[in-house]
């Protein structure tokens, strides 16, 4: 099953789960409740920590719950907040960070790229979370839209519909969808 953020993210071959942590663990849990699928496959978009340029296509199976504050180690946590995939799907060992927030400090974040985290997308972590709970095989893919800096917001909104093209296209050449 192909799943995707929704709102404004949305895609005619893949159900949307919600925006952020919270909303995409619960309506995935209830997906998998009613209806568990063979597969996951998240698509959406990611902003960057500065490895990978825009419109670049990202493929996972890492996610990571780490919030800013630890890297200014004003923080701490007593939870596992990287996840892995065991499967072959996936071609890329790029760990993608999850937060309900948007980073915009590019300095702070370029901390992310020392331990091997080089995107962020508000879902990905609830996606593997909800997936081996149920243990379904789970992969991600990622267009980037923005660099995690002050401009963060502007440039999601100005790239965002040329990626998600890129995006759809990049699954076709794939052959995922048709």
């Amino acid at each position: 099953m192909i799943v995707c953020a929704g709102r404004n993210e949305t895609f005619p071959f893949a159900h949307p789960v919600g925006v952020g942590l919270i909303e995409t663990s619960i309506n995935l849990t209830r997906m998998c409740l009613f209806d568990k699928p063979e597969y996951l496959l998240f698509i959406g978009s990611a902003g960057s920590y500065g490895e990978h340029k825009i419109f670049d296509i990202v493929e996972s199976k890492r996610a990571s719950n780490i919030e800013l504050a630890f890297l200014t180690q004003s923080a701490y946590t007593p939870l596992d907040n990287v996840l892995e995939s065991e499967n072959k799907f996936a071609r890329n060992d790029t760990i993608v960070n999850s937060s309900n927030y948007i980073s915009t400090n590019e300095k702070l974040c370029k901390e992310f790229l020392e331990y091997g985290v080089g995107i962020e997308n508000m879902e990905f972590f609830s996606v593997l979370s909800v997936a081996k709970e149920f243990e379904i095989p789970v992969a991600g893919i990622f267009v980037v839209t923005n660099y995690t800096n002050e401009n963060a917001h502007d440039d999601f909104i100005k790239n965002h519909k040329e990626a998600m093209e890129k995006l759809t296209n990049y699954l076709i050449e794939k052959n995922i969808i048709k």
